[in-house]
């Protein structure tokens, strides 16, 4: 019998070959470690890696861009070739000739504060000349739509704009190869799409495309073949059609989310007579505003979506209710009561979108203790970590974990942090369907027990399961 796999590799010339390679990282014996993995690319396909947080995609795509074994040591066989170069014996410096990365946190790949030089640095770093630059940047702006972009200082950029960004520096660049890992964690669902027209477009001109996920809607067209992992080791090549006929029940016991682009009912939030209550709020940097006249209420019990476009100020909006912002206008009440910035920040816990801001644990443990309400005990932590499958990386320093993993600690902090108000800014950034179902009932338990929460999300599947009512910041999302 003639497999899927068997009539697709027979005779064929791999751009990509991972043949028979293990790896741990150093120190560690099972988070992202690899066992027994085989995988052939051929020039032009799009290959999704897929599974659940921490099972092993990062540390496959670092295969691929040399940062194993070049930047990531650990215990490491067989062999990764990728267009005839043996990853392990070829300098990063060629290997970036053909191989661009976008990484899941992206200001781990910047090196400019503004987005103009940021365009042309990787340009620059590889000796093209000037004037080729100038029409390769504007080429890079005009294919990808992001004269939004132009002339930014990157440090004032939304989450989602900057993994724009990323992106775009790595196009200028034109590599044969893509390698991607989780490159719309920080988008909003326009942004979302426009990246997958992107990557549909780079696939017409022949490129390679290797893209670690978890949202999967916006890949249905573009993807060749699907590659589920499970602790490190291929359980199953799919084809795209193969992949596409599993059911929702298949899918969800996979841990992984829906192939469906989600448009929620909802309501749109307009009262103001919550217990807590915002009211003409605005916020300016320097003399741009930022948001303008923002007026919402929320009281104990209820989760409150916050929606908005990248760069529409949900994430500042958030800063200023917890007292990390002052406000340029407008008042924020608890109880009828005004709020100072102190007040408010005595009163509310932020868990932010890049949780490497917030983590200073030596451990997960310490980090735990940190933020801890005098009243949690030992037992309460451990049963909390142990809910979000993190009881295991105790002893572990939270810089080690993976990406969904940081976000799971940051939440369990914010949980013994015992505070009335809690803040989520994407709290499903990175993560995979069960865990993202885990912090959906924990945000749920949490209002229960009379918390207020507050969630800003571009998340609709979780938005669906999670919201009360929604606000809507900048304009129409929908």
């Amino acid at each position: 019998m003639i497999t899927y796999l068997d009539s697709l590799f027979k005779g064929g010339n791999f751009l990509i070959n991972i043949e028979q390679v293990n790896f741990s990282y150093q120190g560690e014996e099972t988070h992202g470690s690899l066992n027994q993995i085989n995988i052939h690319i051929k020039n032009g396909e799009c290959i999704l890696l897929c599974g659940k947080s921490g099972c092993g995609k990062t540390t496959i795509t670092k295969l691929i861009n040399g940062l194993i074994p070049h930047f990531n040591q650990g215990q490491l066989t067989g062999k990764t070739v990728v267009d005839g170069m043996i990853v392990a014996d070829t300098p990063m410096y060629q290997l970036s000739e053909k191989v661009g990365s976008v990484f899941q946190n992206p200001k781990s790949q910047f090196f400019n504060i503004d987005s103009d030089s940021e365009l042309a640095f990787g340009l620059e770093n590889n000796g093209i000349a000037p004037d080729i630059i100038r029409q390769q940047v504007n080429k890079t702006v005009h294919d990808l739509h992001i004269e939004n972009l132009l002339h930014r200082d990157i440090f004032t950029m939304s989450g989602g704009e900057k993994q724009t960004l990323a992106f775009a520096s790595v196009y200028a660049m034109n590599p044969e190869i893509y390698v991607l890992d989780e490159p719309s964690a920080n988008l909003d669902r326009a942004s979302t799409l426009t990246l997958g027209k992107q990557l549909k477009h780079i696939k017409s001109q022949g490129k390679s495309i290797i893209v670690a996920e978890h949202r999967l809607y916006y890949l249905t067209d573009i993807i060749d073949r699907a590659i589920f992992i499970v602790d490190g080791k291929i359980i199953k090549e799919y084809s795209r059609e193969e992949f596409l006929k599993l059911t929702d029940e298949e899918r969800h016991q996979m841990g992984l989310r829906t192939i469906y682009q989600k448009n929620p009912p909802y309501t749109i939030k307009s009262d103001i007579d919550g217990e807590l209550q915002v009211k003409n709020l605005s916020v300016k940097d320097k003399q741009h505003i930022i948001f303008d006249n923002v007026n919402f209420s929320v009281s104990s019990g209820e989760i409150l979506g916050i929606l908005g476009s990248n760069g529409t100020g949900k994430t500042t909006l958030m800063r200023c209710l917890a007292g990390l912002l002052k406000e340029h206008s407008g008042e924020v009440l608890h109880h009828g009561k005004k709020l100072s910035l102190k007040e408010r920040n005595a009163i509310c816990y932020m868990i932010m979108q890049d949780v490497n801001h917030q983590l200073f644990g030596e451990s997960v443990w310490s980090e735990c203790e940190l933020s801890r309400d005098e009243k949690i005990t030992d037992t309460e932590i451990e049963n909390s970590l142990t809910f979000f499958d993190l009881l295991d990386f105790k002893d572990k320093h939270p810089m080690a974990l993976s990406g969904g993993q940081k976000q799971r600690l940051a939440i369990v902090t914010g949980i013994v942090a015992g505070k009335k108000i809690l803040i989520f800014d994407e709290p499903t950034s990175g993560l995979d369907y069960d865990h993202m179902c885990i912090v959906s009932q924990t945000l749920k338990d949490l209002a229960k027990q009379g918390h207020i929460i507050l969630v800003v999300t571009h998340d609709m599947e979780f938005l669906e399961m999670t919201c009360n009512q929604v606000v809507q910041i900048g304009g129409n999302y929908f």
